[in-house]
């Protein structure tokens, strides 16, 4: 029995190979290669554009417009957003949404030393970055400019803590979707400093949903899958140095299942060729992917589950950080006590683009 997230096909393509994992005899191994199992990828950036351009006319009504500017279009959402992060892939992705869905991108983008002083070009925005030493003076001028500043920090693990901190000093809400640091303490910083965020390891919606099931199948029937084996393999860029986020969040719900799994258990797959021959990843999405597999055997090995999701590309994490971006927003001006979020209170909230 497999379980297959679909959504369109612009955000996630859903393989459709041979058995990722083959059961038999108490073992399981990855299967060799098919040409079967090669995904075709039917989306294009034509496609996208015209997904795009379906999506209603739409404003914050609610949020008061700082801008003078009498020919601002009418689908103009007067959020501006910082990308942090802005010369990565991920960075340009979420530059590209902002700027389709009509949020204003600030020019100025947060990097490392060496970055510094660089100027970013995506689509018909120039971002100049700006290294460590300047980040404090560059922000608070930023959040004064534009009193509904928005960060969105899409950095490296490394930085997770540290720019936690800068926000809530400077107090500028942001969203978050990057992994790694000290979970506990950004939680905390954020606690301490009251400012609004949204933090998720996890960007698209579609993904969250099946997680939010997932949950809910683990609260309401735990020990369900008592005595089980769980093999787990994901796939992502080989950039991506640190375990999925996702993967281990899917895991805890199984363990809560009644499965014992250790996740350093957890196969990972880097190494290109693998990607292509073993795991099925279309050679265009190399770059950019994230495949995870999770198979299932019963005690006796005469039942199996396997649960799969796979997406190619990097659009569905971006228009979940729009989304994101937008709930904040209406967050921060309806002055709620609640300061901490996650993408499964922006699905809750509903009325997605």
């Amino acid at each position: 029995m497999a379980l297959m997230l679909k959504v369109p096909a612009n955000c996630i393509v859903v393989q459709q190979p041979k058995r990722a994992f083959l059961g038999g005899a108490g073992t399981s191994r990855l299967g060799a290669t098919s040409t079967n199992r090669k995904q075709r990828v039917s989306s294009s950036s034509s496609s996208s554009s015209s997904a795009i351009s379906m999506i209603p006319k739409m404003s914050i009504s609610a949020i008061p417009n700082q801008r003078d500017d009498k020919s601002t279009s009418k689908n103009k959402i007067d959020i501006p957003i910082m990308v942090n992060g802005c010369s990565g892939k991920m960075g340009k992705a979420i530059i590209q949404a902002a700027d389709s869905a009509g949020l204003g991108v600030v020019p100025v983008s947060f990097g490392s030393a060496e970055e510094s002083g660089q100027t970013v070009q995506v689509g018909a925005t120039e971002i100049v970055v700006h290294g460590p030493s300047e980040r404090e003076s560059t922000l608070a001028s930023l959040l004064e400019k534009y009193p509904n500043l928005i960060v969105v920090d899409f950095t490296v693990p490394s930085a997770v803590n540290d720019n936690a901190e800068l926000y809530g000093k400077v107090g500028v809400p942001f969203v978050m979707g990057t992994t790694g640091g000290d979970r506990d303490q950004l939680y905390k910083t954020v606690e301490d400093s009251k400012v609004y965020a949204v933090i998720s390891p996890q960007m698209g919606k579609q993904v969250v949903a099946f997680l939010a099931a997932m949950e809910i199948m683990a609260e309401q029937f735990p020990g369900a899958f008592s005595g089980y084996s769980l093999q787990v393999m994901e796939s992502h860029q080989s950039s991506k140095v640190d375990t999925s986020g996702t993967a281990k969040a899917v895991i805890s719900c199984f363990q809560k299942l009644g499965v014992c799994f250790d996740m350093e258990q957890i196969q990972l797959i880097r190494d290109t060729q693998q990607q292509i021959e073993m795991v099925g990843v279309p050679e265009e999405h190399l770059s950019g992917h994230a495949f995870h597999m999770y198979h299932l055997t019963s005690p006796d090995q005469t039942v199996s589950f396997e649960f799969q999701h796979n997406v190619c590309g990097r659009s569905i994490y971006a228009e979940g950080t729009v989304d994101a971006v937008i709930f904040l927003a209406k967050k921060v001006h309806s002055g709620t006590d609640k300061r901490i979020y996650n993408m499964m209170d922006v699905l809750r909230e509903g009325n997605m683009r």
